[in-house]
């Protein structure tokens, strides 16, 4: 099958698979439940019951405890419970709990964009908050194609991103994506005008005798001939995250990969949008996960969201450029997008007080320390495992993919959900880890994430890479007890 076909029944068929997010223990996938208001994720499997949580622990209704080994979705950085962020947002909602932002501010929303963009790092200028990733996204695009209006150059309608990328779940931010399982449903919905080039994505799609930069050369090769197709003059932007999250299971572009972007972008003035949703605030061992790739690898705009808030509040944002902020200014003077809980006081005071003790404790650079740790030990437990193909990843945002076989990378088949099986076993040994499924091609491939709080000791690393080699261990005795059915 070519990269990237979208009317594969077998994609459709995994779209529909219930465990596509599979944070369900194997006992509550076969638990029906009809008799409760909420439309979960899945109709016929109930989520289990979180009572309450601390530090990296939850707590679930039936007693057990569980450690978050993946923050949710890459969402929990500082852990769960902290009285000093409960303090915070008590004391917002005692002052101000609500204001439009097409008359007010708060100090809330004003310390928070400052804390983040003190000194103008990178050339960054101004913050935008929103309610989600997706939403950030969505703005970001507005934002774009606005520069370029405001510039008279109305003919530019193209973007361009890559695929198996992931940007967000809104109309927008899917039609920008490549995450196919999750988008072939709403195919006839999504936004004309979007292309997407290969991805950055080494260890399936270097070529054996290329060499890292012979193949950032053809990578970037594509991404010119992509904007000659269209006309250089006719794209708005390229859209990219740092590190690839869910989708592909943290996964970092090769080296060089995008300074070369970066290049291509200016020479044609075309925008450099960069997602750090799930990469981002820290979670990769820097501030902005950009900055691990070289000098000069600088967005136009940038959307940051999960390790924003850190789970406390809905929240994520999107960061400005002084280039686009001075083309507004030149025209209009004004955003022309807006949202009801836009800069939201109380998000904006949660999500502040998260950054202050990211800043006072230094968990930044605790958060990439402990990452060398994290690597060290998964490359050493699981490294030589029979269908552990690549280890990935950078500060507490780790991937580990699963093959066929470690010389040919074939993936295995949808049905066997071997990401999945794993999660499941990690999650009935009290560790819940994040499972990827389509890893490869959108159709085949699995992996799990790795996305502790940036609080997580050496003694807790120790704990969820044991309960991960334990679960692997079984699944792999399933899979190696049958092997007809691989």
């Amino acid at each position: 099958m070519a990269f990237g076909d979208k009317t594969s029944n077998l994609a459709i068929d995994h779209y529909a698979t219930p465990s596509t997010y599979g944070f369900q223990s194997t006992a509550a996938q076969t638990k029906q439940h009809t008799d409760h208001a909420m439309l979960h994720r899945s109709l016929t499997c109930k989520p289990d019951t979180v009572s309450h949580a601390s530090s990296i622990y939850l707590t679930l209704e039936s007693g057990r405890t569980i450690i978050d080994a993946c923050g949710g979705a890459a969402v929990t950085s500082i852990g769960h419970g902290n009285e000093e962020v409960h303090a915070a947002a008590l004391s917002q909602m005692k002052r101000v709990s609500y204001v439009h932002t097409g008359a007010y501010t708060t100090t809330a929303a004003e310390d928070l964009a400052h804390i983040i963009l003190d000194g103008n790092p990178y050339g960054l200028e101004k913050a935008f908050f929103v309610g989600s990733g997706s939403e950030a996204m969505d703005a970001a695009l507005k934002l774009a194609r606005q520069y370029f209006y405001e510039k008279g150059e109305k003919e530019r309608r193209f973007l361009v991103a890559r695929k198996q990328s992931y940007h967000g779940n809104t109309i927008g931010a899917m039609s920008v994506s490549s995450n196919l399982p999750r988008k072939i449903p709403y195919e006839p919905l999504l936004l004309p005008n979007i292309s997407h080039v290969s991805p950055a994505y080494a260890y399936q799609y270097k070529l054996d005798f290329e060499t890292e930069a012979q193949y950032v050369s053809r990578l970037a090769t594509e991404l010119d001939t992509e904007f000659h197709r269209l006309g250089p003059q006719n794209v708005i932007a390229f859209l990219a995250e740092p590190v690839v999250g869910a989708t592909t299971g943290c996964v970092p572009a090769p080296p060089g990969y995008f300074r070369a972007v970066r290049d291509i972008c200016t020479k044609y003035d075309i925008l450099l949008i960069l997602d750090e949703v799930m990469c981002g605030m820290g979670r990769t061992g820097s501030l902005f996960a950009f900055e691990q790739e070289g000098e000069g690898v600088v967005p136009d705009i940038i959307t940051i969201g999960k390790g924003l808030g850190g789970g406390y509040a809905p929240i994520a944002g999107v960061l400005v450029h002084k280039k686009i902020v001075d083309g507004l200014r030149a025209g209009t003077g004004m955003f022309n997008h807006g949202q009801t809980y836009q800069a939201h006081p109380l998000n904006c005071a949660t999500a502040l007080a998260v950054q202050k003790l990211v800043k006072r404790e230094g968990l930044v650079g605790r958060c990439k320390r402990m990452g060398v740790v994290l690597e060290r030990m998964l490359r050493d437990k699981l490294g030589d495992k029979m269908y552990v193909g690549d280890i990935r990843g950078r500060g507490m945002f780790w991937g580990i993919e699963f093959v066929r076989g470690k010389g040919t990378k074939e993936a295995f088949e949808p049905g066997l959900e071997f990401g999945v099986r794993v999660q499941r076993k990690a999650f009935d040994l009290g560790v819940a880890v994040y499972p990827g499924s389509a890893t490869r091609d959108g159709i085949k491939g699995d992996h799990i994430l790795l996305a502790p709080p940036y609080i997580v000791t050496e003694g807790d690393l120790a704990t969820i890479v044991k309960v991960v080699v334990d679960a692997y261990d079984a699944v792999e005795r399933e899979i190696r007890t049958n092997r007809a059915r691989i």
